[in-house]
């Protein structure tokens, strides 16, 4: 049975989904929900800012002062959580590190909230930009800030020496799904740390292949359905790269204690068929993950949100 389309659509669910007739590409926004996230923070008379999060990591802040009361913290990250997870990737590490603190926010929780709001409020109008390719391949980009707490949280909170994973899965070069969470585990070095982002990815995009690679008969494309879905899989840290093309069952000395517990998705690249998966080497700076993974300059920001949410 092939998948047809019968009709346009306008709108889903909240989201609003307009094609340009001209190039082809689909924008999806949200603007009521932001309308109604602006309304929430109190925030109607405050300027925007550029990026969504401050350059300093936001912390427990025990002593710090208490929330005023003026904003329902819960509510707002649950319309935030909603807002990310449809059309806005670029503050899923805000609305993420945010979240953190829902059952016990202090002042600079909310202000944290407030900045996400402000951002939103000059931004309004923009979404996720969807510009799909010609081929069908699957790229998923990922990246880990190692122990990104550490020189702000408290030194005996296991939570400051936690690292944290970004990632982002796009098929036809349209972002589908993204995650930016702290890590379960602590990682003792950068490349434990990576190569935990990259099984946590993987965990996530073989699923969804096989999801597509079952989809792919039903779906009108001119090409042959047993050469699509050939995925990429971006990763920046040369020691994690070196880690995951090493053949199944040998590890380095330094890696063993790691190998166990995340070396199980190896033996799928060497068994993936006629679709192949691979791991290669990206640059830092072309890393679209990197914004998923810790506060950026306003400059580094804007030119990594072009790359993931088209504009």
């Amino acid at each position: 049975m092939a998948l047809e389309v019968k009709a346009s659509v306008a709108g889903f669910l909240g989201v609003h989904i307009h094609r340009d007739q001209g190039d082809g590409s689909i924008k999806l926004t949200q603007k009521g929900l932001i309308l109604r996230i602006i309304a929430a923070l109190g925030i109607e008379s405050e300027p925007a800012v550029h990026t969504p999060a401050s350059a300093t990591p936001l912390v427990k802040d025990l002593d710090g002062d208490p929330p005023d009361g003026s904003v329902n913290y819960a509510s707002v990250i649950g319309m935030l959580g909603y807002l990310q997870s449809n059309s806005r990737p670029d503050i899923a590490f805000a609305v993420s590190s945010a979240a953190r603190f829902t059952h016990h926010p202090r002042r600079s929780h909310e202000i944290a909230l407030q900045r996400i709001g402000r951002y939103l409020k000059g931004t309004i109008e923009e979404g996720l930009v969807l510009c799909p390719s010609n081929t069908l391949d699957i790229d998923c980009y990922v990246d880990a800030d190692f122990a990104g707490l550490w020189p702000h949280e408290d030194k005996s909170d296991p939570s400051c020496v936690k690292s944290r994973t970004g990632f982002s899965i796009c098929v036809a070069n349209c972002p589908v799904i993204w995650s930016s969470k702290l890590q379960g585990d602590i990682a003792t070095s950068t490349m434990e740390a990576e190569y935990s982002a990259l099984s946590s990815a993987m965990r996530e995009l073989l699923p969804f292949r096989e999801l597509l690679l079952a989809l792919a008969p039903s779906i009108s494309v001119n090409t042959d359905h047993s050469t699509v879905f050939c995925t990429t899989v971006h990763e920046d840290n040369a020691g994690a790269l070196a880690l995951a093309h090493l053949k199944p069952g040998c590890v380095t000395p330094r890696s063993k204690h790691y190998a166990v517990k995340l070396h199980w998705f190896r033996s799928k690249l060497v068994a993936a068929g006629p679709h192949p998966i691979t791991i290669v080497k990206i640059a830092t700076a072309l890393q679209r993950a990197d914004i998923l993974t810790k506060a950026l300059t306003k400059n580094k920001f804007m030119v990594i949100r072009k790359q993931f949410c088209g504009w």
